[in-house]
């Protein structure tokens, strides 16, 4: 919530897999892209390798999200 890359790109890996959260590849790539903005420069490997695993609606859903997430809370950004 704070613009922790670092912290957002691990929420990310969390939703991506699973991990204590159900499984959901859009929300996992809308956090790694926040990650991304914020200077984590190893996330964007994992956005490619993920991106191949969505189809192109779930990739456009995701971007979406980011906006709705960062206009909810613009501290997501530094």
């Amino acid at each position: 919530d704070q613009g922790f890359a670092n912290a957002q790109h691990n929420l990310g890996v969390a939703y991506g897999m699973g991990k204590g959260v159900e499984q959901n590849y859009v929300t996992g790539y809308a956090l790694w892209n926040i990650a991304a903005t914020n200077g984590d420069q190893n996330v964007r490997k994992v956005l490619s390798i993920v991106a191949k695993e969505m189809t192109p609606a779930q990739i456009a859903k995701a971007e979406e999200l980011v906006k709705e997430m960062v206009k909810k809370n613009p501290k997501l950004l530094k």
